[in-house]
């Protein structure tokens, strides 16, 4: 609360926010809780909540009343629905086990198993994902966070390279 003090310049404003803060603060975060089912983007959002309070604490009359309310509630209604859009444009998923340092058994291996070893982690990624785990070009695009044609290149590119690696092998 210390930060958000030194926002504000007069002793009146910095009791006014102190009031806020103490009355409001489990209200907005239950009810940017409630928007974004995370308890650490719900905080983020009542924290910039609080800042453009304590830039707009101008604005405030009576730090308790139902008109105030009204106004804390909708600011830290906005800056939950603000983070929610983000992730939604950024949209991420989270990496498996299965997907996240892919694990080759190298015990016994074969020649083909040996070639795909030798290909740059990138590559390897592509051809585990596509051809041993059955995964789509647009799953592993969203995956690797890439475009579907960034993702096609890199599986040409992969089995290109796994081809002339199997050349040099002598196994084509």
């Amino acid at each position: 609360m210390l930060i958000f003090l030194q926002m504000i310049e007069t002793p009146q404003e910095k009791s006014k926010f102190e009031i806020l803060y103490q009355q409001y603060r489990n209200l907005m975060f239950s009810i940017a809780r409630q928007i974004l089912k995370n308890d650490q983007d719900a905080e983020d959002a009542v924290h910039q909540a609080f800042v453009k309070i304590a830039e707009n604490i101008k604005k405030i009359d009576e730090p308790i009343s139902p008109q105030t309310k009204s106004y804390v509630v909708t600011i830290a209604e906005n800056k939950a629905i603000d983070i929610y859009r983000k992730h939604q444009r950024h949209m991420t998923i989270a990496l498996t086990e299965e997907v996240h340092g892919l694990e080759v058994n190298t015990e016994g291996i074969g020649d083909l198993a040996g070639c795909i070893l030798k290909l740059p982690g990138r590559y390897r990624e592509m051809i585990l994902l596509r051809y041993h785990h059955g995964y789509s070009i647009q799953e592993i695009a969203k995956m690797m966070g890439i475009s579907v044609s960034a993702a096609n290149k890199l599986n040409q590119r992969a089995k290109n390279r796994l081809r002339d690696l199997c050349r040099e092998e002598g196994l084509i």
